[in-house]
């Protein structure tokens, strides 16, 4: 009888430079925040083409020079999308990653947004696993949606934000690629 022993899985880490976060609130305000000014780390395990562990953080810069269409980063900058005055980072730290089957994954985590932290739990997924320029990479996408008013930030009317009225609730959608 032949033992074979399980492959254990590989550890993927983060690529800051190829990872990006998209804020989206309803009624046509989107910010997407590059990853080349903000801080990504974190990795994925990955046996047979799937993740069986995960540990994720980030801290997004929200005032980022990098902003350039004032008319489609302008209100994320206010008080009513996301409060930057005294407070300009979005963080996230996972704090555990279930594993459901190979399509649905759950990362539970600490999210902090105009500095109050709130557990989230966050859809992940591995979209792809690809050879690009001799070096493995893994494509990573996590979902979630929260609502603004859990992290104190102020419901606005036509008035306040401009005319953009917005939903309440913000959507986030990190792109993140690993490599081994």
């Amino acid at each position: 009888m032949i033992h074979t022993l399980p492959i254990a899985p590989t550890k993927w880490w983060i690529d800051p430079i190829q990872s990006d976060v998209l804020i989206k609130a309803r009624h046509s305000v989107v910010a997407y925040i590059s990853g080349s000014l903000n801080k990504f780390s974190g990795y994925i395990d990955v046996q047979d083409n799937q993740v069986q562990d995960a540990s994720i953080e980030f801290i997004l810069d929200i005032k980022n020079q990098a902003i350039a269409l004032e008319n489609v980063d302008g209100p994320m900058l206010s008080n009513d999308y996301l409060d930057t005055d005294g407070f300009p980072f979005v963080s996230f730290k996972s704090l555990s990653f279930q594993k459901i089957n190979p399509h649905i994954n759950f990362l539970k985590g600490a999210l902090t947004i105009n500095n109050t932290t709130k557990i989230v739990e966050l859809e992940a997924e591995l979209l792809d696993i690809k050879t690009c320029n001799g070096s493995q990479k893994a494509l990573f996408e996590i979902t979630g949606k929260i609502n603004r008013k859990d992290f104190q930030l102020t419901t606005n009317s036509y008035k306040q934000a401009g005319g953009i009225v917005l939903g309440p609730d913000v959507k986030l959608i990190a792109n993140l690629e690993f490599t081994v």
